[in-house]
Protein backbone atom coordinates (compact mmCIF):
# COMPACT_ATOMS: atom_id res chain seq x y z
CA UNK A 1 0.00 0.00 0.00
CA UNK A 2 2.70 2.10 1.03
CA UNK A 3 4.68 1.61 -2.34
CA UNK A 4 1.61 2.57 -4.52
CA UNK A 5 1.43 5.55 -2.26
CA UNK A 6 4.76 6.61 -3.43
CA UNK A 7 4.20 6.09 -7.14
CA UNK A 8 1.33 8.08 -7.29
CA UNK A 9 2.82 10.76 -5.59
CA UNK A 10 5.84 10.37 -7.93
CA UNK A 11 3.46 10.58 -11.16
CA UNK A 12 1.43 13.61 -9.63
CA UNK A 13 5.48 15.81 -9.52
CA UNK A 14 5.62 14.16 -12.77
CA UNK A 15 2.22 16.37 -14.29
CA UNK A 16 2.86 19.30 -12.07
CA UNK A 17 6.19 19.36 -13.14
CA UNK A 18 6.12 18.73 -17.35
CA UNK A 19 2.72 18.43 -18.37
CA UNK A 20 1.25 21.27 -16.51
CA UNK A 21 3.84 23.73 -17.76
CA UNK A 22 3.26 22.25 -21.63
CA UNK A 23 -0.76 22.22 -21.19
CA UNK A 24 -0.28 26.02 -20.15
CA UNK A 25 1.89 26.75 -23.20
CA UNK A 26 -0.73 25.20 -25.68
CA UNK A 27 -3.75 26.45 -24.50
CA UNK A 28 -2.32 29.94 -23.05
CA UNK A 29 -2.62 31.75 -25.97
CA UNK A 30 -6.83 30.68 -26.00
CA UNK A 31 -7.44 32.82 -23.59
CA UNK A 32 -4.35 35.46 -23.40
CA UNK A 33 -4.26 38.03 -26.35
CA UNK A 34 -1.65 40.45 -27.28
CA UNK A 35 -2.22 43.92 -28.65
CA UNK A 36 0.78 45.42 -30.74
CA UNK A 37 0.41 48.96 -32.20
CA UNK A 38 3.30 49.77 -34.76
CA UNK A 39 3.44 53.03 -36.99
CA UNK A 40 4.15 52.72 -40.31
CA UNK A 41 7.82 52.57 -40.77
CA UNK A 42 7.89 55.59 -42.90
CA UNK A 43 5.42 57.57 -40.45
CA UNK A 44 6.31 61.16 -40.14
CA UNK A 45 8.22 61.62 -43.17
CA UNK A 46 7.80 62.90 -46.50
CA UNK A 47 9.18 59.69 -48.25
CA UNK A 48 7.07 58.37 -51.01
CA UNK A 49 5.95 54.48 -50.91
CA UNK A 50 3.27 52.60 -52.93
CA UNK A 51 1.36 49.54 -52.17
CA UNK A 52 2.06 46.59 -54.29
CA UNK A 53 -0.39 44.33 -53.29
CA UNK A 54 -2.96 43.70 -50.71
CA UNK A 55 -5.93 41.87 -49.17
CA UNK A 56 -8.38 40.76 -46.61
CA UNK A 57 -7.72 38.06 -44.01
CA UNK A 58 -10.72 35.64 -43.75
CA UNK A 59 -11.22 32.78 -41.04
CA UNK A 60 -9.09 29.71 -42.07
CA UNK A 61 -12.14 27.06 -40.16
CA UNK A 62 -14.40 28.00 -37.71
CA UNK A 63 -12.36 27.78 -34.78
CA UNK A 64 -9.24 29.77 -36.75
CA UNK A 65 -10.23 33.35 -37.36
CA UNK A 66 -8.89 36.47 -38.84
CA UNK A 67 -9.87 39.87 -39.95
CA UNK A 68 -8.23 43.02 -41.02
CA UNK A 69 -5.99 43.79 -44.02
CA UNK A 70 -2.79 42.66 -45.10
CA UNK A 71 -0.22 45.17 -47.82
CA UNK A 72 2.73 44.75 -48.73
CA UNK A 73 3.95 47.99 -49.23
CA UNK A 74 6.93 49.34 -51.24
CA UNK A 75 8.77 52.00 -49.75
CA UNK A 76 11.34 54.62 -51.02
CA UNK A 77 14.34 53.12 -50.33
CA UNK A 78 13.22 50.12 -52.30
CA UNK A 79 12.46 47.92 -49.53
CA UNK A 80 9.73 46.29 -48.77
CA UNK A 81 7.19 45.83 -45.88
CA UNK A 82 3.87 43.68 -44.96
CA UNK A 83 1.51 45.70 -43.11
CA UNK A 84 -0.87 44.26 -40.89
CA UNK A 85 -4.07 46.93 -40.26
CA UNK A 86 -7.11 46.44 -37.73
CA UNK A 87 -5.57 43.41 -37.48
CA UNK A 88 -7.18 40.57 -35.43
CA UNK A 89 -6.56 36.74 -35.40
CA UNK A 90 -7.51 33.49 -32.96
CA UNK A 91 -4.20 33.25 -30.49
CA UNK A 92 -2.39 30.42 -30.49
CA UNK A 93 1.20 28.73 -29.61
CA UNK A 94 4.10 29.16 -32.30
CA UNK A 95 2.18 31.61 -34.90
CA UNK A 96 4.18 33.05 -37.57
CA UNK A 97 3.76 35.41 -40.11
CA UNK A 98 4.30 33.60 -43.96
CA UNK A 99 4.12 34.97 -47.53
CA UNK A 100 3.18 32.11 -49.89
CA UNK A 101 3.26 31.77 -53.96
CA UNK A 102 -0.37 29.83 -53.39
CA UNK A 103 -3.42 32.18 -53.59
CA UNK A 104 -5.44 30.76 -50.96
CA UNK A 105 -3.99 27.76 -49.36
CA UNK A 106 -6.47 25.62 -47.34
CA UNK A 107 -4.27 23.08 -45.94
CA UNK A 108 -0.14 23.19 -45.08
CA UNK A 109 0.43 20.80 -47.58
CA UNK A 110 -0.85 23.42 -50.45
CA UNK A 111 2.11 25.73 -48.57
CA UNK A 112 4.87 23.09 -49.01
CA UNK A 113 3.54 22.13 -52.66
CA UNK A 114 3.93 26.42 -53.71
CA UNK A 115 6.57 27.73 -51.43
CA UNK A 116 6.57 30.07 -48.87
CA UNK A 117 8.92 32.72 -46.95
CA UNK A 118 8.53 33.29 -42.91
CA UNK A 119 8.99 36.65 -42.14
CA UNK A 120 9.07 35.87 -38.41
CA UNK A 121 6.42 35.15 -35.05
CA UNK A 122 3.65 36.98 -35.17
CA UNK A 123 3.69 39.84 -32.84
CA UNK A 124 0.47 40.02 -31.34
CA UNK A 125 -2.80 38.71 -32.54
CA UNK A 126 -4.56 41.91 -32.34
CA UNK A 127 -3.44 45.51 -33.47
CA UNK A 128 -1.46 47.22 -36.62
CA UNK A 129 2.13 45.73 -37.28
CA UNK A 130 4.89 45.54 -39.87
CA UNK A 131 7.44 42.95 -41.18
CA UNK A 132 10.19 43.41 -42.92
CA UNK A 133 9.95 41.71 -46.68
CA UNK A 134 14.03 39.94 -47.21
CA UNK A 135 15.15 41.72 -50.68
CA UNK A 136 15.63 38.77 -52.47
CA UNK A 137 11.45 37.98 -52.53
CA UNK A 138 9.61 38.94 -55.51
CA UNK A 139 6.59 40.68 -54.37
CA UNK A 140 4.96 39.88 -57.45
CA UNK A 141 4.71 36.29 -57.04
CA UNK A 142 3.54 36.00 -53.25
CA UNK A 143 -0.02 35.28 -53.77
CA UNK A 144 -1.46 35.34 -49.61
CA UNK A 145 -0.31 36.00 -45.98
CA UNK A 146 -1.03 33.41 -43.81
CA UNK A 147 -1.14 33.59 -39.95
CA UNK A 148 0.23 29.78 -39.19
CA UNK A 149 0.83 27.66 -35.99
CA UNK A 150 4.44 25.82 -36.80
CA UNK A 151 3.98 23.49 -33.50
CA UNK A 152 0.76 22.07 -35.11
CA UNK A 153 0.75 23.19 -38.88
CA UNK A 154 -2.31 24.84 -39.03
CA UNK A 155 -3.35 27.83 -41.18
CA UNK A 156 -5.15 30.48 -38.44
CA UNK A 157 -6.00 32.47 -41.26
CA UNK A 158 -5.50 33.90 -44.82
CA UNK A 159 -5.39 37.11 -46.66
CA UNK A 160 -5.66 36.36 -50.19
CA UNK A 161 -3.43 39.03 -52.19
CA UNK A 162 -4.48 41.41 -55.83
Amino acid sequence: MARLKTRWKVLGGIVLVVVLPIAWWLLSPLFISKTVHEDFPTAGTQARTAKVRSGNFRDADSSHKGSGQAAIHRLADGSHVLRLENFKSTNGPDLYVLLASHPDPRKSSDLKEKGFVNLGGLKGNIGNQNYAVPANVDVSKQGSVIIYCKTFSVIFSVAPLK
